[in-house]
């Protein structure tokens, strides 16, 4: 791998973190580049969950310091999606991630039309849905469902978890945000346990646009705080267009 090809991966690093923080989604830069440059698929995935891990972690740390999200929900729910991430992954050859990619595209142009077509959708915390019952439902949801989707297929988890979150608890999309980024945190450590064992994680270049990814989720972070839910939404919508794209293309023209 040429000099031009590392810092071509480096950007794409340094703009996926940005992408992850704000609404999730940082794969459809940072996997596409690994692959352009000759990464095999297997170890470009392997080396895309090394370098998220670390910036979707800082993100989480940002959030925190300036938005309240439940240590109640966030930490059971971020433990469940190590495991099953972790499942997820090994389970990848028994379920090929083409059979679902259909299914993934349908539930995201539901989300597309859901956050389009309702304006107030996450702008506001409405705190009568938090009950017991929703709480269990979003553990199971987040921390089980999407944490398993994340290991088999990977793109959009970020922003699956957000609608989860706004949707079942009645977040704002910027706490939703947060919230998501421990239960990411959680799907990309499990995944990467898989990976790391297996020995297909490239670590050096892993680590190297680990640094860039960081960089990238801290402008990203603060930019959602400052901004707020009206910039999330937009920026949710632009990534649920590309990732259909991106499926489509995957799936019906490659």
């Amino acid at each position: 791998m040429d000099a031009a090809q590392i810092l071509l991966l480096l950007v794409a690093a340094a703009g996926a973190g940005w992408v992850d923080a704000v609404v999730g989604g940082g794969g459809l830069v940072q996997l596409p580049a690994l692959l352009v440059a000759g990464v095999p698929p297997v170890q470009a995935l392997a080396t895309n969950k090394l370098a998220s891990v670390f910036g979707t972690a800082s993100a989480a740390v940002t959030y925190a310091r300036t938005t309240k999200f439940d240590r109640k929900l966030a930490v059971p729910a971020g433990a469940c999606a190590v495991v099953l991430a972790a499942l997820g992954a090994a389970s990848a050859a028994a379920i090929p991630s083409q059979a679902l990619i259909p299914l993934v595209m349908v539930v995201l142009t539901g989300v597309g039309l859901v956050v389009a077509l309702r304006p107030g959708f996450g702008a506001r915390v409405r705190p009568h849905l938090r009950t017991p019952a929703r709480v269990w439902a979003a553990i199971l949801v987040t921390g089980v469902g999407i944490a398993f989707y994340d290991g088999i297929v990977g793109p959009g988890t970020g922003m699956f978890l957000i609608i989860a979150f706004t949707a079942i608890l009645g977040l704002d999309l910027v706490s939703a945000s947060a919230t998501a980024k421990i239960i990411n945190t959680g799907t990309n450590i499990g995944a990467l346990l898989f990976f790391g064992y297996h020995g297909h994680v490239l670590w050096a270049l892993g680590l190297g646009m680990a640094v860039c990814n960081i960089a990238g989720a801290q402008l990203g972070a603060r930019t959602a705080l400052r901004r707020g839910t009206r910039f999330v939404r937009i920026v949710l919508l632009v990534v649920v267009v590309a990732l259909l794209a991106r499926l489509g293309y995957d799936r019906f023209l490659a």
